[in-house]
């Protein structure tokens, strides 16, 4: 079987680096399309119904996680396998947790990438030791961060969160504490990086998740 090859990177010298190199493995990869950005990766992959989708993350109108998280919940039955210069461990969780196949970095040796291209149809991640091992070493700390949960906040924090949960904006949660409203965002932010949250929405649900307002207060 041929893999069908959707390849969405904003760098058209890369774009076609790449697509020359599938071409000298036309028994495996069949590149059938190419896109330049987000939106324009979401409607080939709607258009072409590829097997993989090799997607950067940095690309304007949608980014390659924008456009990741799109493909997969609209076209569940295709495969996204990020291929960018990014190293952030971040951009690594968010892909994971956004349905990537694999998380591929532009350095790798052809060959590799291939023979993780060709698991990825056999239900296999895309994804070197290197970058599994990052994986796992940023999930076992979200881990413990999460269970540390309200005993890595300060009390002022807790109080924040407690009025983030029940619904509360900034300026009325400043009025409520007689405090600034930046100051507010700035304990929001500290919040969420202490819990690795990504929104309010999330800090509000850990705040009921952990007792720390009632869900019948929202």
């Amino acid at each position: 079987m041929t893999i069908k090859v959707l390849v969405a990177d904003d760098h058209k010298l890369f774009r076609q680096g790449l697509i020359g190199l599938m071409e000298t493995r036309e028994d495996l990869v069949e590149v059938i399309g190419e896109a330049s950005t987000g939106e324009e990766a979401v409607q080939l992959a709607e258009r072409l119904n590829p097997n993989i989708v090799l997607m950067d993350i940095y690309m304007p109108n949608g980014d390659g996680l924008q456009a990741l998280r799109e493909i997969r919940s609209r076209f569940p039955g295709i495969n996204v396998v990020m291929l960018t210069s990014s190293e952030s461990d971040e951009h690594l969780y968010q892909a994971v947790q956004s349905g990537a196949a694999g998380y591929l970095l532009k350095n790798l040796d052809a060959e590799q990438l291939f023979e993780l291209i060709g698991g990825v149809v056999q239900g296999e991640a895309a994804m070197t030791r290197e970058m599994a091992s990052r994986l796992l070493k940023d999930v076992a700390k979200r881990s413990v961060n999460t269970e540390r949960g309200e005993e890595a906040l300060t009390e002022r924090e807790l109080g924040v969160l407690r009025l983030v949960a029940i619904g509360a904006s900034n300026q009325e949660i400043a009025e409520k504490l007689t405090i600034s409203v930046n100051t507010v965002k700035s304990h929001i932010r500290s919040i969420l990086e202490k819990l690795q949250l990504e929104n309010r929405t999330q800090a509000a649900n850990f705040a009921i998740q952990r007792g720390l307002v009632s869900p019948f207060e929202r």
